[in-house]
């Protein structure tokens, strides 16, 4: 039988809300099956609000390729705002879908996609809205199965007990294998209870079930252990790896918002993973290797997006799009593709020694020329060895100066502080690039008006990164060096004038600290604070420091450890630490060594052009790095726009 809808009961609430219009559905290329056709059923969250969910590309893909098989569907579902909530609670409404508004508590499983630690939250609020017992050990048959996927499912502990499954690495091909696990399940009329299709699903490649796990601690507060509590469950997941994406186009035909969001624009993403080593980079370091989509593939991917959506921006993406092996055959090819339509191309901030003048004509090509955005991330060219960013001032001001001269008229700088091995002169050596940027602009340009943006954001270390043994700077160091910054930034009132400065406190950047690196015991951190009210940690506006210092003094401190102990302490090399029997490739061991080079000061090359290092990646995951060139050109295509002339436009 198909669950009722709670729009009856939720309509008559939105007129009472911000933004209601984001809870409705029905955007363009929104799916809604048949409920009765479908064997397993998802749900597919991303733990955020609306606006920046629905662009989210994970859940988009997610979405399409599950509503592809005749078994099964896939609805979405976003955090609802405070206010919303409140009102759901007082009139029993349940956690919904946007795509039919069936409640959550309905689906098979409900799929969450963490890009950040700081949604921790906001799965409980859906879990309780939903009526499904917070911990997992809780559960039974009749209640979805929970599962956790996203970069910070690489270290699944913090919320262990309020998640049944991980998944490690890409979801194309694992959330297939889950849905024949559930499906069989389902079909053996779900022989052995919950506790059955837990242990099945711990068998597919890259699941890992917390509960199905023991972890026991030392006096010292670290784990001594982490080992399987039934011989038929493996020692260490591995994580999955999608090795040929041009035979996985997704998203086909991007959602349109209604309301808006973050981006607006159709998103192809043009390789995955990266090899330049940035040792702060979690991404970088869990989607190795890098795994490049042929020129044809991109070409056919952007015309089906642009077809399907209307959207009059595409944005080419990757961890550094520049790098792609065929980068000016691609921009050129779209440019002249589109010329003289309104469809115009985008890139994410990119390094320096990829960019050139000639990629950002092309890629401006229809006349919009907003800025350019580079991320030195470290302001001193010490620091800059520390982190193995090797980029240097004088590329930077060669670049930004061609640009400049040739009209462009900003430029957006992102930095980090409170790095490894970090002193102050490191974070005051940015506002001297600042100012060496403005005057290089000027004299290129001939012209006052030029504007440099420097943004600035707290650092975390990262689990699998060389960096996941490094102390976290407190925040008190982390705002008196932006202080400071700020002070040698307005030191030259002619120069500072044309230069903006946007940076986070470091208070968020703590907390999100002690839940990246922290173990099960952080759990009940976590509760505690969602019973306190904690919603949206990682909007400003409704994020508490001191409610997350409260709780971990409450829960942490009684069991001998203290926010302190998982943030600002240093790891040494033989400490167990949480995701050790989660396995991202990369051996231990390598990166333990390249946290030594990183403390002496010494560069790791760039593995896609050199020789292999050994970092373990390839032969783990059983790929290998996959660039061009491919040899072939961007299919000639007609630029029509169908959606406006189905729309009768």
């Amino acid at each position: 039988m198909s669950p009722a809808s709670v729009f009856p009961a939720l309509e008559p609430l939105l007129p009472r809300v911000s933004k209601p219009v984001q809870y409705v559905g029905g955007e363009l290329n929104a799916q809604a099956k048949d409920w009765d056709t479908a064997e397993v059923r998802w749900a597919l969250m991303y733990p955020d609000a609306y606006e920046v969910g629905l662009p989210n590309q994970g859940v988009m893909i997610l979405y399409e390729v599950l509503n592809e098989r005749p078994d099964a569907l896939a609805e979405r579902c976003y955090a609802v705002w405070p206010d919303l909530e409140a009102l759901m609670r007082e009139h029993r409404v349940p956690a919904f879908t946007v795509d039919t508004h069936r409640p959550v508590g309905a689906f098979d499983l409900l799929g969450v996609s963490f890009s950040t630690e700081l949604g921790y939250t906001n799965l409980l609020t859906t879990l309780d809205l939903a009526g499904v017992p917070l911990h997992a050990q809780d559960r039974d048959e009749s209640h979805p199965v929970v599962v956790a996927g996203g970069h910070a499912a690489f270290n699944p502990e913090p919320i262990a007990q309020f998640v049944d499954v991980a998944v490690l690495g890409d979801g194309e091909e694992v959330v297939g294998e889950i849905t024949d696990v559930v499906k069989a399940w389902k079909a053996e009329g779900r022989s052995g209870g919950r506790a059955e299709l837990l242990l099945r699903l711990s068998r597919a490649d890259g699941c890992y079930v917390p509960s199905l796990y023991e972890v026991t601690y030392g006096d010292d507060g670290a784990i001594e252990s982490v080992s399987p509590t039934d011989e038929r469950v493996p020692g260490t997941i591995q994580k999955r790896t999608t090795s040929d994406l041009d035979e996985w186009p997704y998203p086909k035909a991007p959602l349109v918002p209604l309301a808006e969001t973050v981006h607006e624009r159709a998103s192809v993403e043009i390789f995955r993973g990266c090899t330049r080593g940035c040792r702060f980079c979690q991404a970088g370091m869990i989607t190795r290797p890098v795994r490049e989509r042929s020129l044809q593939g991109i070409g056919e991917m952007v015309d089906s997006a642009v077809r399907a959506s209307g959207f009059d921006e595409v944005g080419l993406l990757s961890l550094s799009s520049a790098d792609h092996s065929e980068i000016a055959e691609i921009t050129k090819g779209l440019a002249d593709r589109y010329e003289g339509s309104n469809t115009s191309l985008s890139l994410p901030s990119t390094r320096v020694d990829a960019f050139n003048i000639d990629l950002a004509n092309e890629i401006s090509r229809n006349g919009r020329r907003s800025g350019l955005t580079f991320a030195p991330e470290g302001g001193s060219e010490r620091i800059r060895r520390v982190i193995n960013k090797m980029v240097s001032e004088e590329d930077l001001i060669r670049t930004v100066s061609e640009a400049f001269a040739q009209g462009w008229r900003q430029v957006k700088l992102y930095f980090m502080c409170g790095l490894p091995t970090e002193e102050d002169e490191d974070v005051l050596e940015i506002a001297g690039m600042a100012h060496r940027v403005i005057k290089a602009g000027r004299a290129a340009s001939g012209r006052n008006d030029v504007r440099c943006t420097i943004s600035i954001g707290g650092f975390v270390p990262k689990p699998h990164t060389p960096f996941q043994w490094a102390a976290q700077a407190h925040p008190d160091v982390v705002d008196a060096r932006l202080r400071k910054l700020r002070e040698a930034v307005n030191s030259d009132r002619k120069i500072g004038r044309n230069i903006g400065m946007r940076y986070h406190d470091g208070q968020p950047s703590l907390i999100e600290g002690l839940l990246a690196r922290g173990d099960r015991r952080v759990g009940a951190v976590i509760e505690r604070v969602w019973r306190e009210g904690g919603r949206f940690d990682g909007w400003s506006e409704h994020f508490s420091y001191q409610r997350w210092i409260d709780a971990a003094a409450a829960e942490l401190e009684p069991r001998g450890v203290s926010l302190a102990w998982f943030t600002t302490r240093e790891r040494d090399g033989d400490e167990v630490l949480p995701w050790d029997h989660l396995d991202s490739g990369l051996e231990r061991d390598w990166l333990w060594d390249d946290w030594q080079d990183a403390l002496a000061g010494n560069e790791q090359d760039d593995c896609r052009w050199t020789p292999c290092f050994d970092c373990g990646v390839c032969p783990s995951t059983g790929t290998d790095i996959e660039v061009g060139p491919s040899g072939t050109t961007l299919l000639p295509l007609t630029v029509v726009n169908p959606v406006g002339r189905e729309l009768g436009a």
